[in-house]
């Protein structure tokens, strides 16, 4: 359903549909992830993230500025770099934006179905999976709008239950745990950053929603960049405030059992309890309330971004049969994985940050060089110039060579 020219849509709006998609892919690993460089290396390798994948998100929407609203990745790259790069494009986004909502749906339908089964309701795992799939669809296919209002009341109830779950522990968090004064003579941390860089820019991917936005407010790129910095400064916000809670509780030590089990949310929280205290004390079902609304938010953010990005690609209209075919391609392929093999995402989520950085990186910075080389500065333009570029074209490139020496074993992995 197009949007009515009446409203404009709010700015507050397409924050949240950014900050609610980025806060949900990373939420859970980050403290695990940053175990290794620790509270201090944390918030430095997230600020650098963070900057770098806003200023990508940044070079995105000026590229799209030039040509008409909805224009995702595939017209762009198609256009600007060739059919080579868009191929390479093309798999990196859809198998990035694919393997995140199987993600999100088996995970979103097995807190759906323990939820359900916990108020006496005993529900199939399967039929939890098509009970939060198909509410969450539904909004998508509507409409960008929305999307918007459902994340707005999901962002808000995440604010409730992450205070109320983190509150008690940044209140007891130690500044001798922050900074790990009890470490050993000689301790290293830096040498774990490679580990830590990917996971943490799994944690900031939004990029599939920058054309969605676009399009969502009519062409107005100004308001789309305010949108991108508030969305990425209040996820920013909550990761440091999270590694604040869990970081300074939890000493560096004493992540071994979690890491061990590949950091399992449960296993993470027992720790927590163990060493947390009365300021743990009924952290656990606000935390699985929380998860389950933050699953949500990145359901709706990553499927709308899927969805716009399908329909460009195939070059479907937004009427009902346009937006009926877009729908299917969207969410039958994930949910039929899903239902058909619910442990496969394991396999495959290690490759997921390598081929994020390939579109959410070097194909942005690339973009950018080729469309100011042919159109010159528009209405909307990225500050940093060339400098700018090879910053975000490096990060990518660190990226995927961290991702590669992880996989391969050569690069020291911390234990606890």
């Amino acid at each position: 359903m197009p949007l009515t020219p009446s409203r404009a849509p709010s700015l507050l709006g397409g924050a949240l549909i950014i900050a609610g998609t980025v806060v949900g892919a990373g939420m859970f690993a980050n403290p695990t992830a940053t175990a290794g460089i620790w509270f201090g290396g944390s918030l430095l390798v997230l600020a650098y993230t963070w900057f770098c994948m806003l200023a990508s998100g940044l070079m995105l929407l000026e590229v799209g500025s030039h040509y008409p609203a909805g224009a995702s990745f595939d017209t762009l790259v198609k256009d600007l770099l060739g059919p080579v790069w868009n191929g390479i494009t093309g798999l990196a986004v859809a198998f990035v934006l694919y393997v995140l909502t199987y993600a999100y749906i088996f995970v979103g339908g097995d807190l759906t179905a323990q939820n359900l089964s916990a108020m006496g309701q005993t529900v199939p795992l399967p039929v939890g999976q098509l009970l939060f799939f198909t509410v969450l669809a539904l909004c998508v296919v509507w409409s960008s709008r929305w999307v918007g209002r459902l994340t707005s009341v999901l962002l808000g109830g995440m604010v409730i239950t992450f205070l109320l779950a983190t509150g008690p522990l940044i209140g007891s968090a130690q500044w001798p745990l922050l900074l790990d004064s009890g470490a050993a003579a000689g301790t290293r941390y830096w040498p774990y950053v490679l580990t830590a860089l990917p996971v943490c820019l799994a944690s900031f991917g939004f990029h599939g929603n920058v054309a969605s936005l676009y399009k969502h407010y009519r062409g107005d790129a100004a308001k789309v960049a305010k949108a991108l910095w508030l969305g990425t400064l209040l996820a920013l916000l909550i990761y440091v405030l999270w590694q604040l809670a869990i970081q300074g509780n939890l000493p560096r030590h004493a992540f071994a059992p979690v890491i061990a089990a590949d950091g399992q949310v449960s296993v993470l929280i027992a720790e927590i309890t163990r060493y947390g205290g009365h300021a743990a004390a009924g952290m656990g079902k606000m935390l699985s309330l929380f998860a389950y609304m933050a699953i949500a938010t990145s359901f709706l953010g990553v499927t709308l971004g899927l969805f716009d990005y399908l329909a460009d690609l195939c070059g479907w209209g937004d009427d009902a049969a346009g937006r009926s075919k877009t729908a299917a391609l969207t969410f039958l392929p994930p949910l039929l994985a899903c239902l058909l093999f619910p442990t496969g995402f394991v396999t495959v989520i290690g490759y997921v940050g390598l081929a994020a950085a390939v579109w959410t990186a070097l194909v942005p910075a690339m973009l950018l060089r080729r469309s100011r080389q042919r159109f010159g500065l528009g209405r909307y333009r990225v500050r940093g110039g060339v400098t700018l570029m090879l910053l975000v074209f490096s990060f990518g490139v660190i990226n995927i060579a961290a991702q590669l020496l992880s996989q391969w074993g050569w690069v020291p992995v911390f234990k606890g």
